[in-house]
């Protein structure tokens, strides 16, 4: 494939996938970097990674589970604590809900960060397999650690 083809290519992509890229970097943005600076790595990580994309799984599957792994890395390397902050997500009757969905919050933000990305892809509609495929753990793992990151938010937000 020629170059400008792949730039081409590439940037249709980045358009069309831009909401999963700035969902997870929301996800993991903290007071001292700003979500551009996430956005921006996990574009980068995306261009060196997009020549060797086989196609095996969805373009999806393959772009949250390179803006999960560039989240992680990205504060594993600053030695940063992620704070979380609300997701960009579409809720209906927010304002009926708000008290619920601020505890709900309150206590993912509480989780480590594996688990916040469990709980992400969860909350965005994702199959356990979708889950499975992003995240490289087994599909049995990802229903345990599911089903146990439900409990544990349970307890933490006494929902």
């Amino acid at each position: 494939m020629k170059y400008e083809e792949q730039e081409k290519e590439f940037v249709e992509m980045i358009q069309k996938h831009s909401q999963i890229i700035y969902k997870v970097a929301t996800f993991y943005v903290d007071q001292t970097q700003t979500l551009d600076d996430l956005y921006q790595e996990t574009v980068l990580n995306l261009w060196k990674a997009f020549p060797n994309f086989r196609g095996e799984s969805a373009v999806s599957t393959w772009v949250y589970r390179i803006a999960l792994n560039t989240c992680v890395s990205f504060f594993r390397r600053k030695k940063n604590k992620p704070v979380f902050t609300e997701l960009q997500t579409e809720i209906e009757d927010i304002q009926e809900d708000k008290e619920l969905i601020d505890e709900l919050y309150r206590s993912i933000n509480r989780l480590g960060k594996l688990e916040r990305a469990l709980i992400l892809l969860y909350l965005d509609d994702k199959s356990y397999k979708e889950i499975s495929e992003i995240t490289g753990l087994s599909l049995t793992n990802v229903a345990t650690k599911l089903n146990r990151i439900k409990n544990k938010l349970k307890e933490l937000s006494n929902l």
